[in-house]
């Protein structure tokens, strides 16, 4: 549900979810007993559904990043738009994540679908009517974010229940691909957007997401994760209610995070990594458009071989296991090498532009699917929600703060010195973070999972 679409796509911008943990938190998947097949029922219906919803995505969020563009013609003003979506993501996963660890992560994912379909259909209209303000579509912005904080709390914490174990590293590759995939329709959204129009572009998405939710309607997976905090309570003395049990989860929450120090390691990085995403999500696709005539479709050329480049990775990483021992030091190396391309690359003629993202893409599937498949396999299933939703604020604080950094500075400094600049940030971060915590975090990242 991102409206930007304008991000660079580094480590993060592979697809949303989780890997199935295994049966004690801490130990390998996939151990001591024949292989599982991946292509269950469930994870089936959970890819298909989330295919469908992505289409959508891709024909109206690069297309609405346009729109504000041509309206507003104004870097602080698109800055704003993206921070409408961003700032309910620093608030609501912390309390979404704790609610979900005790109540169905699958409800709450095909109703809030349901929902967010209903919406992009009622804007539609409204669109279609010759209706725009920017105040109203910024807070349309703000709803529809407030939903999707939710909803990837939600979808992070329930689709690792729909991997078999053993599965985890190559389910990743598989959403990856597909989210690659799905990006092919960045061009198309381009293409129709100057031809048809905003609205029905919005209605196409509203659509997308009404057919995933009932798809994900028919998901059977159970989720035991429920009977366990309920067992857990009343062995603690009985339930809590209302706000008294909400805090105690965030606290809870926090607490597991700073008790597990890798974990910590890992998610204090990602605050900088998001920062750097959030100046790149703000000043890219404005310096392409000023800089080239037809500046969207140069963004759309140099920013597609990082797709075709996870595409690739992606493929490869779902035939392939990369051994378990190596995995820490690539994934620093990854980390390290992707804040110097993505640091230099708007300096460099469009075909060298073009070679570094291709790069971009093929490293940075590989350190996604590292990360992702041994963080979600090592927190236990009944965490999942509060870990997942202080990972995702942690994010979202550096997004803010990236984003608010390009709209006031971007213009004073140089897209590309501020870009420079906050890239060489990050790669500092990862020697930090990463590096220093190399005791507590190669265990997780060089996990069997």
């Amino acid at each position: 549900m991102e409206p930007h679409g304008a991000a660079a796509p580094g480590e993060e911008a592979g697809f949303a979810g989780g890997a199935h943990s295994a049966s004690a938190a801490g130990q390998p998947a996939g151990k001591g007993g024949p292989a599982q097949p991946l292509w269950t029922r469930d994870f089936t219906i959970i890819t298909l559904g989330s295919v469908v919803s992505m289409l959508g995505n891709s024909l109206a969020g690069f297309a609405m990043s346009l729109m504000v563009l041509d309206y507003t013609n104004s870097t602080l003003l698109y800055a704003i738009y993206m921070a409408m979506y961003t700032v309910p993501q620093l608030i609501m996963p912390i309390f979404s994540g704790a609610i979900l660890d005790r109540f169905s992560r699958k409800k709450t994912i095909w109703m809030l679908d349901f929902l967010t379909g209903g919406i992009y259909l009622a804007v539609a209209w409204a669109l279609s009517t010759g209706w725009f303000s920017f105040p109203l579509f910024a807070l349309f912005c703000f709803v529809t974010g407030s939903i999707a904080s939710v909803y990837m709390v939600a979808y992070d914490s329930f689709y690792p229940l729909l991997i078999s174990e053993g599965n985890y590293a190559k389910a990743y590759s598989v959403a990856s691909v597909l989210e690659t995939l799905t990006s092919v329709m960045v061009p198309v959204s381009t293409l129709l957007y100057r031809i048809i129009g905003m609205a029905p572009l919005l209605a196409l998405n509203g659509l997308c997401f009404v057919i995933a939710a009932v798809m994900e309607t028919q998901i059977r997976a159970e989720e035991a994760y429920i009977e366990k905090q309920r067992a857990a309570a009343e062995a603690d003395g009985g339930p809590q209610k209302g706000a008294r049990r909400m805090l105690r989860d965030i606290r809870e929450g926090f607490a597991y995070l700073r008790s597990e120090k890798g974990l910590l390691a890992i998610a204090v990085y990602f605050l900088f990594s998001s920062l750097v995403g959030g100046v790149s999500s703000v000043l890219t696709l404005p310096y392409f458009k000023r800089t080239f005539e037809n500046g969207e479709f140069i963004y759309i050329l140099v920013w597609g071989m990082s797709y075709l480049g996870r595409m690739l990775g992606g493929a490869w990483h779902y035939r392939h296991k990369l051994p378990a021992r190596h995995r820490y030091k690539i994934t620093l190396c990854v980390y390290v090498l992707l804040g110097l391309l993505e640091g230099v690359y708007l300096f460099l003629p469009v075909p060298v532009m073009m070679a570094f993202c291709l790069c971009i893409g093929l490293t940075s599937v590989t350190s996604y699917t590292i990360r992702i498949s041994a963080t979600q396999s090592y927190v236990p299933d009944e965490k999942k929600g509060r870990f997942n939703g202080a990972f995702q604020m942690l994010n979202t604080v550096g997004v803010l703060i990236g984003n608010a950094a390009a709209g006031a500075l971007g213009d004073a400094v140089g897209p590309r010195l501020l870009l420079l600049i906050v890239e060489l940030l990050g790669a500092c971060a990862a020697l930090v973070f990463i590096g220093g915590g190399q005791k507590h975090v190669a265990p997780i990242y060089e996990r069997e999972a």
